[in-house]
This record gives structure tokens, C-alpha cells and sequence, in this order.
């Protein structure tokens, strides 16, 4: 792990800024050791993208961090995304990114297969709400 990565006890934090410098990829799987699932982090610099490619086996989601990306698919159909912005594809659909704008883009993609586990979160001992001033979610 990288001295921007604190540890403790069944966790690990960092900054993704701190797990490398210049355009490329931030192994966060690596860095934080991550074994569930992969997540990494690429910074792509203005006008720059990847080139068209697709999946053997997991699916990937793509989070915009920063920055705005157009993703193309095999179909032909483009979206752009920005800020906050996420889209999901199946391992064998063919597709590429390329920056938007003057700025870098920040881009954290998570891959996984074999399923979704299904919720398993639970309060931990003494807690009565899962957020802080009563329980905001849909399903109390």
C-alpha cells in the first residue's frame, strides 16, 4: 500500500490524488486492498480517451469524479457525463471514453462478476437509525 493509505481494522481510506501522480490509473483495488470486486480510478487528460474494448467476463460501472467524458457503445449511441454521472456496461458490449472540455477527467470504474449479494447491511450494536437524525431512507 502507498504512504497516502491509512489502515486500521477491517478498513483502509486514501485520497485519489494521493495513489499516483500524472494521467493513467490509480489502483485503488491494489492500494486499499480491495478483494470483492476490482475499482480503479483514471485520470484521462483533455481530448484524450480510451480506445474501443470490451470485457471477457465483468461488468463495469463508470463514475465521472470530475470532469466531463463522452462514452460511446457498440451501437453507435453517445452519452455525455459529468459530475456524478454513472453508466453501467456488460462485459461484452463494446466501448470507449473520451474527455470533454479543457480539464482532466476523473473517472473511477468498479468491475465485478457473479452477482449482486443482495443487502446484507445491518445497525451495529445500539444504533436505531442508519443516518444520523432519524432514518432517511425509503424503506425506514
Amino acid at each position: 500500500m502507498s504512504d497516502g493509505v491509512t489502515t486500521g481494522e477491517g478498513y483502509a481510506v486514501a485520497n485519489i490524488d494521493d495513489l499516483g501522480e500524472g494521467p493513467g490509473f490509480r489502483k485503488i483495488r491494489k492500494e486499499l486492498g480491495v478483494t470483492a470486486f476490482g475499482v480503479n480510478a483514471i485520470i484521462v487528460p483533455p481530448g484524450l480517451g480510451s480506445n474501443r474494448h470490451l470485457h471477457d467476463e465483468q461488468e463495469e460501472l463508470y463514475f465521472v469524479h470530475r470532469g466531463r467524458i463522452e462514452i460511446e457503445f457498440a451501437d453507435g449511441t453517445r452519452h455525455e457525463l459529468g459530475p456524478g454521472g454513472v453508466a453501467r456496461v456488460d462485459a461484452g458490449t463494446v466501448r470507449q471514453y473520451t474527455t470533454l472540455g479543457d480539464e482532466e477527467a476523473v473517472i473511477v470504474v468498479a468491475g465485478g462478476k457473479d452477482g449482486y449479494v443482495g443487502r446484507d447491511g445491518r445497525l451495529a450494536e445500539g444504533e436505531t437509525s442508519r443516518f444520523q437524525g432519524g432514518d432517511a431512507s425509503p424503506d425506514g
